[in-house]
């Protein structure tokens, strides 16, 4: 009889599984549920990029690509980040096109940490980051980002984190669950303090398409940050393509030849099919992702006054495609309220804490989903917030 306490490594063990995929699980036992849990867009990949697919597996074009990716897909990459944040990349050695951008992340802190690593992680956050670190054998330092600074992080925050053990920083923004963005503003004292240290950066752009007022600023533009940036990105939110599994990194030669081979061992390549469709994105989409956005911030402005009229403290995100409510009025716990939501009224939101502790008395709401879904939604938290006030 096999003791499978003995078996499963400790590290893998004592990772706790998604607090996202939790609430999505349950829901999925439940009738009527409205799901605001998931960041995945309502709309249907455009039309031409789906085309693109459809001629190039008519074309039989289903053979594994390079393992960096299609040279055209990474020039056409490299043409779009020197459209978009000024900066451009050999395609030949400084580009990888992976599974997803989350395939990114995890090559990038595999390439860079080794065991008692530290890696500099503001929180509230994306829920793989921390994970990965400990994968690694890596160290997650967690700075909290405040409300009251529009969680952002700070020079000030960032300064106090650092030790002789920093390896990495990793940016997180447009923030998913947040919404917040960093500013150039914000990036400069950021990258003054990184400029003298050995501190790499891992900036986790995937959002940066999506963002309301404000045009999206990466701090990889700034002078001395491309020498020690990972710029991740990818085409699952920005072009309504979660299910293509695609998404890319780019950075200096001398550490991306060392992610390639690691991309190489454990993936190979990227789904071919995919990268056909992807480069159809990036050279043609644009306006498909502007009226993507401009519907995306309709339901934005909708969520955050609906919050804020039944009492429920809403941050006005400038970024991504997720309200962050305050339910600390409610005196009840993250969990709880995400629970009792889910089980009286069927709305199903995602707890704060999914997020890092700091993310307790918050929930996150996505607007992902049509605007008739939202106003439902609202009707029902409308409901539960009144039954709350009499129970």
């Amino acid at each position: 009889m096999i003791d499978y306490s003995k078996l499963v490594g400790k590290t893998a063990s004592e990772i706790k599984p998604s607090g996202i995929r939790k609430y999505f699980d349950i829901a999925a036992t439940l009738d009527d549920v409205i799901s605001l849990g998931v960041g995945e867009p309502d709309f249907q990949t455009p039309w031409t990029i789906r085309r693109s697919a459809i001629v190039a597996l008519e074309r039989g074009k289903t053979f594994y690509t390079a393992n960096a990716g299609l040279i055209k897909l990474r020039q056409a990459i490299s043409d779009y980040t020197y459209s978009h944040v000024g900066v451009s990349y050999d395609p030949s050695k400084e580009i990888i096109v992976t599974v997803g951008g989350s395939e990114a992340i995890d090559l990038t802190i595999r390439t860079i940490i080794e065991p008692g690593d530290e890696v500099i992680i503001p929180e509230p956050s994306f829920v793989c980051y921390k994970p990965i670190v400990q994968l690694t054998g890596g160290v997650p330092v967690i700075i909290e980002t405040k409300r009251e600074n529009n969680f952002k992080l700070t020079a000030a925050d960032l300064k106090a984190a650092i030790s002789p053990r920093t390896k990495l920083l990793i940016l997180p923004y447009p923030n998913n669950p947040t919404g917040a963005i960093m500013t150039e503003e914000d990036l400069i004292p950021i990258a003054e303090i990184l400029k003298d240290t050995n501190i790499a950066v891992l900036t986790d752009e995937i959002y940066s398409e999506l963002t309301y007022g404000k045009e999206h600023f990466s701090i990889v533009s700034l002078d001395g940050m491309r020498e020690r940036t990972i710029y991740v990105n990818g085409f699952s939110k920005a072009f309504a393509m979660t299910g293509w599994r695609l998404g890319y990194m780019c950075g200096p030669n001398e550490i991306i030849k060392q992610a390639l081979k690691v991309h190489q061992f454990g993936i190979m390549s990227s789904p071919t099919i995919s990268q056909y469709a992807a480069i159809e994105a990036l050279k043609n989409c644009s306006d498909d992702v502007s009226s993507m956005v401009t519907e995306y911030d309709q339901r934005r402005k909708y969520l955050v006054n609906s919050f804020n009229k039944l009492g429920l403290d809403c941050f006005t995100p400038e970024g991504a495609f997720y309200v962050f409510p305050s339910i600390k009025s409610t005196g009840l716990s993250s969990d709880e309220f995400c629970e009792r939501l889910l089980y009286s009224k069927r709305v199903a939101v995602i707890p704060g804490t999914a997020f890092g502790e700091s993310g307790e008395g918050y929930i996150r709401v996505s607007y992902a989903y049509s605007l008739k879904h939202l106003m439902a939604a609202i009707e029902r938290i409308s409901e539960f917030l009144e039954e709350l006030k009499k129970s």
